[in-house]
């Protein structure tokens, strides 16, 4: 359902972890929500679209408008296309919506050639084909879409392929003039071929939907109807002119888009559609790609989320059979990522209790019957496995993050397939990798909660090295919050943080804010930094107490732990958060039970409307952005842990606060998005109705055009300043 100085340090200066120091006293330099939101993040911008060449000897990033080289063997940056020459080349989006989708699904700017020579620039849209020998720029294609175009170079980097009008384009570029050729044109506007859709794109993690061939002789791609997928409008207000955009949304229950997989040549031509055993309308195909030249490997998820099933297809008779099948009587796990390589099949899921990684094999020299063998589970025991980062099958290993060793910590792993594993990162805190294609270094973004992120290459096994750190938290002095873990009813440990108001001696009467998100798919109390840390510690300087809980039905803890949301979209994560709030005040008799306040976006968002009208314990709430009734939000998302609409009817009745807004308690401030395309703001004006028709007062922000995110230093200034201004006025009184 979401700079101030930044320094770049030598490698050769730097090679130590660098940490904010934690005082005990107030804070030496006072917070402000325009110093956290005014000019950018209060940490600096971190580099971004950090990418390793083909050939593993340049790492590459944007860093104050320049394009960085990072050579591993030294550790040494250097400019590789000057900020000058990036003005025109790098571009900017001109939507709302377009600069949120690159941003929130970590679309790049720039890819590297198969030679490692050259690179593509998307500057909104236009293509431009830079050759760093001559550091010259050539325009080669014009994809008509600001972002989503998703631009490739065949492997043997002779063409280069993108989205162009919903359909498949490829530029030659040995052919004179360098026409654009329309592979597979899209024959209507309701049709997408390789081109991502937005529940695609959000709910599946899906970021392409076409994959070259590895002899670059053809190309595999979604074709996704959505004629039949209903279309929500999102209205711009601002121009003297009103302008909607119209959204292919399928809302919990809708049609879903009726997708297949084409195969066509690198000249064009007909596609030859591949056949599947799979409900048209109905299942998606969440990922796809290259067995060998002749053979594809599809993986489909049923529409119920129970069950994933990977197939591999001849392209002789495109004809399909099963070579694997993962079942659930609830719901599967969310990680749709599979790696075929060389006779070997890896892929992680929660079968044995916890997420894990699974060796399969199967026969190359009989692929249109072979079925895989589960060769070993690589990993086994009580914690998770994330991100799988790479599979080597030439040297027999696995590289991925996992919590192995601490649930609220990721480190970086490496296990053999024989099942050896190693960490290759072991400072406390949360890692995360970008490995080299050959995997010989690697990118760590560390934190913890109380340092901000730096950068370091690593070689693999061997010694790392700061490129890129900040030290603008330093004049704060922020405070640790304190570490808290409490008993749920049925005996499940929940890890909760407090923080305190910064005096050293609390007053009599402290007013105490919850501000959980509570759904599936997070964890958010956690040894890692997380922006909100910074707002917290504002609310504690305003004398407010604050308190995050992770609750049952939320990720990172195992399967059991994250399917306790399944039919369940309220009453148990209500219970964990109560249970959590007096495990607070009994140890704090200075917490005030009579001023406690709640707030959360999204999830949190809901989640505040369900605390507030499922409860009289909250006096002030801020709700951003939330789902009010689940039959208006999309279909994969829900019916993964509601079912359909049919098949599950009270539930849904129950768990939409909409129907349960007369009951409100405390004074609500309710915050969306005009141009939300996720959560669409029909959520709020939904709920508004209820509160007018109950006669219950209510305070109301909109943002014109932004989205999901409500991103922007303008904004978010104004937004944390109302949310500050709510709980200032509203739980600061004291209570009679």
């Amino acid at each position: 359902m979401k700079p101030a100085a930044a320094i770049l340090l030598p490698a050769v200066l730097v090679s130590c972890w660098l940490t904010v120091p934690v005082v005990a006293q107030a804070p030496a330099v006072p917070l402000t929500v325009e110093k956290i939101y005014g000019h950018g993040p209060l940490i600096g911008n971190l580099p971004e679209n950090l990418t390793w060449s083909p050939d593993g000897n340049h790492l590459s990033y944007l860093d104050g408008g320049a394009l960085i080289d990072l050579n591993p063997g030294t550790g040494r940056p250097h400019i590789l296309v000057s900020r000058a020459k990036m003005a025109p080349l790098a571009g900017t989006a001109d939507t709302e919506q377009d600069r949120d989708h690159r941003s929130r699904y970590g679309m790049s700017s720039y890819i590297w050639a198969p030679d490692s020579r050259h690179l593509l620039f998307d500057s909104h849209g236009r293509l431009w084909l830079y050759d760093l020998s001559n550091g010259t720029g050539v325009e080669i294609g014009f994809t008509s879409m600001a972002s989503g175009d998703d631009p490739k170079f065949s492997p043997n980097g002779e063409a280069i392929s993108f989205i162009r009008n919903h359909g498949l384009a490829v530029v030659h570029l040995h052919e004179p003039g360098t026409p654009i050729r329309m592979l597979a044109p899209a024959p209507n506007e309701a049709t997408l071929n390789g081109e991502v859709d937005w529940v695609y794109e959000e709910e599946l993690g899906t970021r392409t939907n076409y994959v070259w061939a590895p002899d670059s002789k053809g190309v595999a791609f979604l074709q996704s109807n959505e004629a039949e997928v209903p279309i929500y409008p999102i209205t711009d207000w601002i121009p003297t002119h009103t302008t909607v955009y119209l959204q292919r949304y399928p809302q919990a229950g809708d049609p879903n888009p009726d997708v297949r997989v084409g195969v066509v040549t690198a000249q064009g031509g007909h596609p030859l559609w591949v056949k599947l055993p799979m409900r048209q309308g109905e299942d998606y195909i969440p990922r796809f790609g290259w067995v060998d030249r002749k053979t594809l490997w599809i993986e489909v998820l049923s529409r119920d989320h129970k069950h994933r099933t990977i197939y591999f297809t001849d392209l002789g008779t495109m004809l399909s059979h099963s070579v694997l099948q993962i079942d659930d009587d609830k719901f599967l796990d969310q990680n749709y990522d599979v790696f075929v390589q060389d006779g070997n099949l890896v892929l992680s899921n929660w079968s044995s209790g916890h997420n894990h990684l699974c060796l399969y094999s199967y026969n190359p020299a009989k692929l249109s019957e072979t079925t895989a063998k589960l060769e070993r589970q690589l990993t086994s025991g009580d914690f998770e496995v994330g991100d799988i980062y790479r599979v080597d099958s030439k040297h027999k290993l696995v590289q991925y993050a996992s919590n192995e060793g601490n649930p609220l910590e990721q480190q970086i792993w490496q296990v053999s397939f024989a099942g050896e594993r190693k960490p290759l990162s072991t400072d406390h805190g949360g890692h995360d990798a970008n490995f080299a294609p050959d995997g010989n270094y690697f990118v760590d973004k560390f934190s913890t909660r109380m340092t901000a992120p730096t950068l370091q290459l690593c070689k693999t096994g061997g010694a790392c090295h700061v490129f890129w750190a900040t030290r603008a938290l330093d004049p704060y002095g922020l405070r640790p919050p304190e570490q808290m873990e409490v008993k749920a009813q049925d005996g499940t440990t929940l890890y909760a943080t407090l923080l305190l108001p910064a005096n050293k001696d609390l007053p009599a009467s402290v007013p105490l804010i919850l501000n959980p998100y509570g759904g599936p798919g997070a964890q958010t109390v956690a040894n890692h930094w997380g922006d909100g840390l910074l707002f917290d510690e504002l609310l504690a300087e305003h004398g407010f107490a604050v308190l995050h809980t992770d609750n049952r039905g939320m990720a990172g803890r195992g399967r059991a732990f994250a399917q306790a949301a399944y039919h369940n979209f309220g009453p148990v994560q209500m219970e964990d958060q109560l249970t959590a709030l007096d495990a607070a005040l009994n140890k704090y008799p200075q917490l005030d039970p009579k001023r406690v306040g709640w707030w959360g976006w999204s999830w949190g968002g809901t989640f505040t409307l369900y605390a507030m009208t499922h409860s009289d314990r909250f006096r002030a709430g801020v709700s951003v952005a939330p789902v009010t009734d689940w039959r208006n939000y999309d279909s994969v998302y829900t019916e993964r842990y509601m079912s359909l609409p049919t098949e599950f009817a009270q539930g849904y009745h129950d768990f939409s606060v909409v129907n349960s807004a007369a009951k409100l308690h405390g004074r609500l401030l309710l915050v969306h998005g005009t141009g939300d395309d996720n959560v669409h703001m029909e959520n709020s004006v939904q709920f508004l109705q209820r509160l007018i028709e109950a006669g219950i007062p209510y305070d109301l922000q909109l943002y014109p055009r932004k989205t999901h995110s409500i991103a922007g230093p303008d904004v978010r200034t104004h937004l944390y300043n109302r949310i500050l201004s709510q709980f200032e006025q509203y739980l600061k009184p004291p209570a009679e």
